[in-house]
Formats: C-alpha cells, sequence, structure tokens
C-alpha cells in the first residue's frame, strides 16, 4: 500500500505506474473520496476538540441554567457527530478499497510490455543441453523408473494430482537438504512457517484482493498459502524493529497450495503446474533506503543463480516487463531453467523489491538512529520449489541408457550417483 500522500502529490506518477502495470484503479475517483473524507475527519477533530470544551463547562457550570444550554449543546454536538460518523464509514469502506488497488510504482529500469512474451534476458548461462539420442520427457523417464505416479494421484487429489514415490521421493528430500545446506551458509535464519493463515495475511503480502480466484479457502474463512513469503511477512505484523536488527533473513519452508485458476489447459502432463507443492523461499527485511532494496534484491537472486549453477542446469535471467509484475513489485527477476523435453526455458525462481508497500499493509516499522519511525523494505526471492525443478533436473542429465545422472551436490543426500 502507498502513502495517501506519496499518491496526492505524485499523481500523474502513480498514474504511469497503473498502466505499466496493466492494472485498473480509478485514481481520480480516490482523490474525490480521499478530498471527502478528510473533510469529515477534520470536521469531527473540531466537534471533539469543541466537544471536550463544553464538558469542560458543563463541570464548571454552577448556574442551572447556563448548565442546561450547554447539555443542550454537548447534545447537539453529539448528534452532529453522529451524522458525520454515519457519512464516514462507507467512504472510508470505499477508500479503503481503492487504497487496496493503487500499485507500488515500478523501478525506471523495469521494461514495458503486457506478458512474460515481453521479458527481457538479461543472463544465459550453461549450453543447452543436447544429446546424440531420442530424449525424453521427464514424464516418460520418471515413470520408467517409477518415480512418480500420475494415475494414482489424480485418482486420491484430482485434476493434476501426482505422487512422488522411491527415488522420485528421495530425489525431492535430497534438494530440499541440499538447499538447506547451501542457503544457510549465506546467513539466513531457518523457519517452518503456518500455511493455513488469516485472510489479512494475503492483503499484507498484496495477494489478495487481486489474485482472489488463485488461492485455496478453507470453510473457516482462513487460507491455504502459495508462498511462504504470506506467513514470514506476518510474522513481523504491528512488530517495532531496531535498526540495528536489519537485515534480517529468513529461509523459510513450507508446502505451497495454489488453484493454477485459468490455467486449465495448459501443462497439464508432469510436474511443471500442480495444485500443491513445497518451495524453499528467501525473505528479508531492510532498512528504508531504495539502495539498500536494489543491493539485496540483486543478492537474494544471485544466491538462487549460484545454487542452479552448483547443479549444472542451463538456466537464464529475465527482467519482468511492466505487464508481468505483481501490485507490490517495484521490480522483479525471474530464472528459467532449460527443458530438453520441450527445447524452452521454464520459470523456476521469482525475485522481488517491494519498498514499503507490503510493510505498511503489515505496520512493520523500526526505529531509526535518529530515533525516527519507518516502514522497513520487503524483499523476496524463491530459493528453490519442488516438484518443478524435478522436471530440467531429470531432462538435462538422462542418459541413453534411459538413467538418470545425480548431480554431485545431490549424491551425499541421495546415496547414489544414477537414478535407473
Amino acid at each position: 500500500m502507498l502513502d495517501i500522500k506519496f499518491i496526492r502529490e505524485n499523481l500523474d506518477i502513480v498514474k504511469m505506474a497503473a498502466t505499466k502495470k496493466k492494472i485498473k484503479v480509478d485514481l481520480d475517483r480516490l482523490m474525490v473520496v480521499d478530498d471527502s473524507r478528510r473533510e469529515i475527519m477534520s470536521r469531527l477533530e473540531s466537534k471533539k476538540a469543541e466537544q471536550n470544551m463544553t464538558g469542560k463547562r458543563i463541570v464548571a457550570e454552577k448556574d442551572p441554567g447556563a448548565r442546561d444550554v450547554f447539555i443542550g449543546d454537548m447534545q447537539k454536538l453529539k448528534a452532529e457527530m453522529q451524522e458525520d460518523e454515519d457519512a464516514l464509514k462507507p467512504l472510508m469502506e470505499e477508500w479503503q478499497a481503492l487504497m487496496l488497488q493503487v500499485p507500488q510504482v515500478p523501478d525506471m529500469t523495469v521494461p514495458d510490455g503486457d506478458s512474460d512474451a515481453d521479458n527481457v534476458e538479461v543472463k544465459a548461462w550453461g549450453d543447452k543441453t543436447k544429446f546424440d539420442f531420442t530424449a525424453q520427457t521427464h514424464v516418460d523417464l520418471m515413470q520408467k523408473l517409477k518415480m512418480v505416479d500420475f494415475e494414482r494421484g489424480t485418482k486420491v487429489h484430482g485434476f493434476r494430482g501426482y505422487y512422488l514415490i522411491n527415488d522420485g521421493a528421495l530425489l525431492s528430500w535430497a534438494v530440499w537438504n541440499y538447499a538447506q545446506e547451501f542457503f544457510l551458509k549465506k546467513g539466513f535464519s531457518p523457519m517452518l512457517p503456518p500455511t493455513i493463515v488469516r485472510k489479512a495475511n494475503l492483503y499484507g503480502t498484496g495477494h489478495l484482493p487481486n489474485e482472489a480466484e488463485d488461492v485455496y479457502r478453507t470453510q473457516d474463512d482462513d487460507y491455504l498459502i502459495g508462498t511462504s513469503e504470506v506467513s514470514t511477512m506476518g510474522y513481523y505484523a504491528d512488530d517495532i524493529l531496531e535498526q540495528s536488527e536489519l537485515p534480517i533473513k529468513h529461509l523459510s519452508f513450507s508446502p505451497c497450495y495454489r488453484r493454477e485458476a485459468g490455467s486449465h489447459g495448459k501443462d497439464v502432463k508432469g510436474l511443471i503446474r500442480v495444485h500443491e507443492f513445497f518451495k524453499v523461499e528467501q525473505v528479508m527485511l531492510c532498512e528504508a533506503s531504495h539502495e539498500e532494496s536494489v543491493k539485496w534484491h540483486e543478492w537474494i537472486n544471485r544466491n538462487t543463480e549460484e545454487f542452479i549453477e552448483s547443479l549444472g542446469i542451463p538456466y537464464r535471467t529475465v527482467l519482468n516487463c511492466g505487464g508481468d509484475i505483481g501490485q507490490g513489485q517495484v521490480k522483479k527477476y525471474d530464472i528459467e531453467l532449460w527443458v530438453p523435453g520441450e527445447e524452452k526455458y521454464r520459470e523456476i525462481s521469482s525475485a522481488s523489491y517491494f519498498h514499503d508497500f507490503q510493510t505498511r499493509r503489515f505496520n512493520i516499522r523500526y526505529r531509526d538512529a535518529e530515533d525516527k519511525m519507518r516502514y522497513a523494505h520487503s524483499l523476496n526471492c524463491t530459493a528453490i520449489p519442488t516438484p518443478r525443478i524435478l522436471v530440467s533436473l531429470i531432462e538435462n542429465f538422462q542418459q541413453k541408457d534411459g538413467t538418470i545422472k545425480v548431480p554431485l551436490p545431490l549424491q551425499k543426500y541421495l546415496g547414489k550417483e544414477i537414478i535407473g
């Protein structure tokens, strides 16, 4: 959420941000509503001051007749204040709804574009894997090696259901264990956050209201998280931190759930797009400085690049265009892994920074060196998701005989060099 003062003083910039992000919000209506809101609130403050003064006069007045006049004035004030409060309530509801739709202003380096097709490649690492034999997809390989069972997954879960079994399950554990070892060396604090959260937490991160169709909801009106960023950020809601505590770095691991609304016909085979998965996430809070946010954004994205490089999987990093970054993001990178079976890159990680967009919603502040209260800045980046990582891992390391060569860092966790 942006500061209303910032919006008023930079209305043209915020309008340009909405246009660039392809977000529809009636900012002119917000200004009208905010003018009315401020007018009524100012009037209420004046009347409250008058009410306090009248109350003191009633207490001090000795003449019963004069006291009755003051009491009459008090009753009139209360009635007028009630009218203002009744008028303010629907205004505040509309104001809050409009404020929740206002996008963060993207960094000037974010390119224009409508969708992920317009993202700009900024880096490519490794040669695209080529084979001197007919390559197989991860679906065929994993089924032949009894690493996955889609038929029973569909029977139990339904569409997009799957079971990882035998070496498929063990390979996932190997990835998680290696990710823990790799990222904790970077100075992160480990966290296992809750996966069922109150609605306010998804509003805090900006996943609501815009992604409502893609979120699972319980009968108690709680929500299942689609990323541990949600509950990790909620951990600090309404906290006042000390500047010396920053930056805060968490490595959070959790199951995640997404309905994949609107993608019924996309990626219906395999492990690319599933309803439930696991994700290791880097989540950070830093000082309220653009320079600090930029520095840590590059750092967390590079952490994931290094992790992928250590596994030897070819990838590229893209800078997301305006139409492919979320409402709250200032800037976003995607890391995409090479998938030989499709001869294309597939997203595996996103790294974003938000300035104080999320922390204003969560009310996460810190006391700076001058004892001034400031909203912290937030960032996050996927460390690694499973089972999606298995798609590129299996396909890139397949052998002519149908076996899978296990990347060196995972061998000690899996206990073997070859799956077959």
